[in-house]
């Protein structure tokens, strides 16, 4: 606990220090506050705001005001009434979008929360984010994977990071320091012919913001089976200066043995054939080793779901090392997430970053590397990144139509 606090105060402090939080001697005018611990006893002059379903707009003195008849929960409230829990939540039809926030700037979003219930799958469910009145969104992403959490509803995993909180069961949070100028728009599609239903809260505050703060970006990406030899795109066609801060990678694995050799890779400013920044296999990125095991008193491997500051890997379900692992056709699915909040990847045109595919030729539980050959692999890959830069940005790719989107039951199980 010391070290993870630890971790999050260098975080905060190195953007305070960015930012110049404190007047100097010589100058009395404080420029923009940066939220962190080192910064929480300065004065500031911002003003906290919330958007929930019990502020819809986030204005002053507007919280509690939804009349009973009006109410997402006026049964459970008839008895209590104007000001008590009213409308916590709200409903969004098949098929329909909801306006979740939209508010005139400059600020910065600090916090999002949410957990969503109903009967729509978290995939059917996407997120969007506009700045400052653009037409296309610069988050765009189903809402279980914008919080490295992909694998659906039931399937949360507990992560404890820098900037993404999961708790029990599913309550979602970010903590991306979202800047806007002009105005924010937070949407919600729910693509599904299934109500889903959605409590959330977004706070933050009318504040400066810095003539060199980028604007927050995520992207969704995935691909069912890769084919054998080709590379997985995680981020292309980014124009603009700006830095990467972010990976979260679902991996469902279908070949006997380990899954996690493929280099990822960093295309900038106008990288061709071979990228500036060259990983060593998929594991290491994720900040782990040695295919994320370790053994038992009796020597039993077994894989350990780990979240940290700033990385972390988990499996959905533990499999067996002797009858799972190495089964064939046994789809095994995991998460794993990156944050570059202390080594943001810098660009100054463009970036495109992506990461390959490969196990074990051959491998089983006494032949554990197989025959000593890197084995291309034909898995399961989606992946949200996240990186700042400067508007405008190039317009997304179409997301798949939600049936090409939703998971199957794993294969094998």
């Amino acid at each position: 606990m010391i070290e993870r606090s630890r971790a999050r105060w260098f975080a905060f402090a190195a953007a305070v220090l960015l930012c110049g939080c404190a007047a100097t001697s010589s100058d009395t005018t404080a420029l923009p506050i940066v939220p962190g611990v080192q910064s929480l006893f300065l004065l500031s002059g911002a003003q906290s705001r919330s958007i929930s379903p019990e502020n819809l707009t986030g204005a002053k003195g507007m919280g509690g005001r939804t009349t009973l008849e009006n109410g997402s929960a006026k049964a459970a409230a008839q008895n209590l009434g104007l000001g008590w829990k009213v409308n916590p939540y709200v409903q969004i039809a098949p098929g329909s979008t909801f306006v979740m926030g939209e508010t005139d700037g400059p600020g910065i979003i600090n916090h999002i929360w949410m957990t969503l219930g109903g009967t729509a799958e978290y995939r059917s469910a996407i997120l969007r984010i506009y700045w400052d009145g653009e037409t296309t969104p610069s988050v765009e992403a189903p809402v279980g994977d914008f919080f490295a959490s992909g694998w659906g509803k039931g399937n949360e995993p507990l992560i404890d990071s820098s900037v993404v909180a999961v708790n029990p069961g599913s309550g979602f949070n970010s903590y991306w320091q979202m800047p806007f100028r002009k105005k924010f728009r937070m949407t919600m599609e729910n693509r599904s012919a299934k109500p889903l239903t959605i409590y959330y809260q977004i706070d933050y505050s009318l504040q400066a913001v810095p003539a060199n703060a980028a604007y927050f970006h995520a992207q969704f990406r995935m691909v069912d089976r890769l084919k054998a030899k080709n590379v997985y795109t995680i981020l292309d066609g980014v124009k603009g200066e700006g830095h990467y801060v972010g990976t979260y990678l679902g991996h469902g694995a279908f070949s006997p043995g380990w899954w996690g050799e493929g280099e990822i890779k960093f295309y900038l400013d106008g990288d061709t054939d071979f990228p500036t920044i060259n990983g060593t296999g998929e594991e290491d990125y994720f900040l782990g080793s040695y295919i994320y095991v370790k053994r038992d008193a009796k020597g039993v491997p077994h894989e350990i779901n780990y979240s940290t500051a700033y990385a972390g890997f988990y499996a959905v379900k533990p499999v067996d090392w002797a009858t799972e692992y190495f089964k064939p056709d046994f789809e095994r699915r995991n998460g794993q997430y990156r944050w570059h909040i202390m080594d943001p990847v810098r660009f100054g045109e463009d970036l495109k970053v992506t990461i390959q595919s490969i196990g074990w030729d051959g491998a089983t539980n006494e032949k554990i590397l197989g025959n000593g050959t890197y084995l291309p692999l034909e898995d399961y890959l989606a992946s949200v990144a996240f990186w700042y830069q400067a508007e405008p940005h190039a317009p997304f790719p179409a997301l798949p139509v939600d049936q090409a989107m939703q998971l199957a039951p794993p294969k094998g199980q």
